[in-house]
């Protein structure tokens, strides 16, 4: 095989395997289509946002929603190589881990409250295309369990 044809084959192989190895970037600015969601159990938000700022392994998500209590915000800091991160929405503090499983970033997050101990289990999928961001969010607790499937379109 003459060099310049190895030479090619070799710069081919890498640049896909560091195409296979590289992560989803979530960062980005995405407005819930609410009428593709399914909220499950849980009420629909009027308006749900999630601003993302993404730097693997460093995952920021500020979320404003606007219900029928107001517009309520909040801001997790993430890391996706299993660490567990603290976070506190309001009084209530939540312990998560996020990894990748291939292309899709699933948290696992836990939070004691005075109704008792909620778990919450977030599978984020991001569209070939990059504008739409799936998340399917499973939800346990003392008051049973719920699931819900949210649309997101990058804005």
């Amino acid at each position: 095989m003459p060099i310049k044809t190895l030479a090619l084959v070799t710069l081919c192989a890498l640049a896909l395997a560091s195409a296979a190895t590289a992560k989803t970037n979530l960062s980005g600015t995405w407005k819930t289509d609410m009428a593709k969601s399914d909220f499950g159990a849980m009420p629909a938000p009027q308006s749900n946002v999630n601003k993302i700022d993404h730097a693997d392994p460093k995952l920021t998500i500020s979320t404003t929603s606007v219900g029928d209590s107001g517009e309520r915000t909040f801001t997790l800091t993430l890391s996706t190589d299993g660490t567990e991160t603290t976070n506190a929405v309001g009084s209530v503090e939540i312990k998560s881990k996020a990894r990748w499983e291939g292309n899709d970033l699933l948290i696992d997050s836990k939070a004691t409250t005075d109704q008792g101990e909620f778990t919450v289990k977030d599978r984020w999928s991001l569209a070939e295309d990059g504008k739409t961001l799936t998340l399917v969010r499973q939800w346990a607790g003392p008051m049973g369990e719920a699931k819900q499937t949210l649309i997101h379109q990058k804005q």
